[in-house]
């Protein structure tokens, strides 16, 4: 038999977990749900929103920055790219390496976005106060650099 500490932790940590998840969830749904209307996935438009900020990147950086393998991230330009959205084109520093850009489309669409996909976050997270942001944003990335 267990001791009842080890089980009390046990039920904690799930209960954190399903918590988690539930949040994470609910989100990512209302964060996510109005790119359906301009047929975006979560991952193009990840995509979309690194190079409109960021500016030119690799795919390889643009994988990094959205948290992508390097076989997804080239499905998910090659569908920005058939769209018009986004142009590859060779690194003149290094021709193995392709730079990923916003065409004049990716551009217009990603300024039409965006404003109000940064007024659904606001909303989305106002239920919490400046502290607790900061303090969730501490909490989640200690446990999302910790556990690596």
């Amino acid at each position: 038999m267990r001791p009842i500490k080890t089980l009390e932790q046990e039920t904690r940590v799930l209960n954190l977990y399903t918590r988690l998840m539930r949040a994470t969830n609910t989100v990512t749904e209302k964060m996510h749900k109005p790119l359906q209307c301009y047929k975006l996935s979560i991952s193009q438009f990840g995509v979309l929103e690194a190079l409109y900020h960021l500016g030119p990147l690799s795919q390889k950086d643009i994988g990094d920055k959205i948290l992508k393998t390097s076989g997804n991230i080239t499905m998910v330009i090659d569908n920005l790219e058939k769209r018009d959205l986004v142009k590859r084109a060779k690194d003149p520093d290094d021709r193995r390496r392709l730079t990923i850009t916003l065409t004049g489309l990716g551009q217009d669409l990603i300024k039409k976005i965006f404003p109000g996909h940064s007024k659904t976050a606001l909303k989305i997270f106002s239920v919490l106060e400046p502290e607790e942001q900061h303090t969730l944003g501490l909490l989640l990335k200690k446990l999302g650099t910790r556990n690596k």
